[in-house]
Formats: structure tokens, sequence, C-alpha cells
């Protein structure tokens, strides 16, 4: 499995911060502007905690199996591979999310916040930014204490020689 490199989680990030501003400009151009949900943070923030314990729980099993203790409970490879596709799967939603919630939130930013409703919405893009970044950290994090050891064999196998 390949790992998550953060200049894609950048790149969504940015992509969907962009058209989300542009929508929010046109969307706000044509009428009223929609809310930002309040559960969108703490769904995002669930998910991020969610991630933390996975990783910080099969990291202490991982630790207790590398030192041979006798009460060590292992971790199941396909366990261990379907938290790390949750935790991918899950970075990769956040950058997008974030994103979006980014873009609303600089385009409330720039209208102004002299209304209170708009004044709420902004914060809660800026939560959702925030946990939406935290739930990539998490899953960086994950990605990292699921990677396997590199191998100590870094040469290439040599043919055997012709006499």
């Amino acid at each position: 499995m390949k790992q998550l490199k953060p200049a894609v989680l950048a790149g969504i990030f940015s992509v969907a911060g962009v058209l989300s501003w542009a929508g929010a400009r046109l969307w706000n151009a044509y009428g009223s502007l929609p809310g930002v949900p309040l559960a969108a943070p703490v769904v995002l923030g669930v998910i991020a905690v969610v991630l933390l314990a996975t990783a910080l729980s099969l990291r202490s099993r991982l630790k207790a199996q590398r030192e041979r203790r006798p009460d060590a409970k292992g971790v199941e490879p396909l366990m261990a591979a379907r938290a790390l596709v949750f935790g991918q799967a899950s970075a990769l939603v956040a950058a997008l999310v974030a994103g979006m919630y980014g873009g609303v939130g600089v385009f409330l930013l720039a209208d102004g916040l002299e209304v209170p409703a708009r004044r709420d919405q902004a914060w809660y893009a800026a939560f959702s930014v925030l946990a939406g970044i935290a739930v990539i950290a998490a899953a960086l994090f994950l990605e990292r204490v699921l990677k396997l050891p590199e191998d100590d064999d870094t040469a290439p196998p040599q043919a055997p020689s012709r006499a």
C-alpha cells in the first residue's frame, strides 16, 4: 500500500478551498448561502479521536509484541490493513471537507461579519478546518505506526557467476 503524501492532501485542500470560495461567491450572488452545520467540526473531531485512539492502541500492542512480553496481544494483519485504509480514506475526505469549509470561511471573512449568523458560520467553518487538520494528522500518525520496518537486505540478489 502506498503512503499518503502531505503534498497530495495539501493540493486537495487547496483546490477544494478555491472551488468552494468561488461557489460561495456565486451562490451568495443568487440567493442566500447555505450554512455550515455545527455538526461538521464535531464529526471531524470524533473521527480524529477514533484515529488517534486506534494509533495509540496499535502502537502499544506492536511495542509489546516487539519486546516479546508474555501477555502481549498481537495485531492481526487484516485488522491493521483495515485501520490503515480507514485512516487514509479519512485523511483524503478530511482534506476535501476542510478545504471546502475553508473556502466558505474565507468568503465569509471577506464578505464581512456584521451579521451574527454569518459570524457564527465563520467560526463553525474555522473549527471544521482545524478538526479536518486533526483528522489528517491522526491518519498520518496511524500510517507511521503501522509502517513495516525496512528490510536490512538493500542490495539486490546477484546472479550466480559462470565459471
